[in-house]
């Protein structure tokens, strides 16, 4: 019986021997992970990541405005009930403005007197009058510091003077008589065309106008204003220029005084 001999590698596809017992190391793989032999299906472990800026500055816009949103939203409330609280109040008190009347008006002096260069001109006014004062309201009092008195004449200054602090009580008035106004003032050029073209024009008369200006408080109750500052302007006075040292009478049936505020907006103070 003949032996068999067997070889001791089987040729390779290229050609080339191989060795059964030798270990592969040519081409080494990487292990592959435990966890996957184990479970494959398993998931990987859970890692937190950092909040996103974006997140946080919805947040913060979306807080701004809502801020922003109950801000306006109280203002408008705010402003609704003042203007109810007002609109209530004008209803139940009817407040009017004060009323001025200047019944009669005297002029004592009126001299223009110009140097014989006719560099400079010289104005001097004495006039008397009367004023008075009413408060048409039902439930408010009246404050007034003390008045000052101008009077003009086709725009030109004339004098000025004064009128003590008073009171008046509601449905109530007050006159003033014997009230002095005087000046003694040095014109420009300007002013005294216009003081000479009025009294040509009015033929040895003038046109006055009168203003007073104070500053006032109101009291409601136990409820006060702040004082606010009026103006009262008495237009279409007319007189003659008196000739000699009797003085002329002033016609003021036809004049009329306008009082303004030249504070428009009352503030109350409890």
């Amino acid at each position: 019986m003949s032996d068999r001999v067997f070889p001791s590698s089987k040729p390779a596809a290229n050609g080339t021997a191989t060795n059964p017992n030798a270990t592969a190391t040519a081409n080494p793989t990487a292990p592959s992970n435990k966890s996957h032999l184990i479970n494959p299906t398993a998931r990987p472990p859970y890692r937190p990541q950092p909040h996103s800026r974006r997140y946080r500055s919805r947040s913060g816009r979306s807080i701004c405005c809502c801020c922003f949103f109950w801000s306006f939203i109280i203002l408008l409330l705010l402003i609704l009930l003042a203007a109810i609280a007002g609109a209530a109040l004008y209803i139940i008190y009817r407040p009017h403005r004060p009323t001025f009347s200047i019944p009669s008006l005297r002029i004592h002096r009126l001299n223009l007197t110009t140097s014989a260069d006719s560099s400079s001109s010289h104005l001097s006014t004495l006039l008397n009058l009367t004023i008075i004062s009413k408060n048409p309201n039902s439930h408010l009092t009246l404050f007034y510091d003390s008045l000052t008195i101008s009077s003009f004449s086709n725009d030109v200054f004339l004098g000025n003077g004064t009128l003590p602090a008073y009171s008046l009580s509601t449905k109530n008035e007050t006159s003033f008589r014997n009230v002095v106004i005087s000046g003694s003032n040095e014109l420009d050029a300007d002013s005294v065309n216009s003081l000479r073209s009025d009294l040509k024009k009015q033929s040895g008369g003038v046109t006055l106008k009168i203003q007073l200006d104070a500053k006032v408080k109101v009291k409601m109750g136990g409820l006060k204003t702040k004082k606010v500052g009026i103006r009262v302007t008495c237009e279409g006075i007319k007189g003659a220029v008196p000739k000699g040292k009797s003085p002329t009478a002033v016609v003021t049936t036809g004049s009329k005084c306008k009082v303004d505020l030249r504070i428009k907006i009352w503030k109350w103070t409890f």
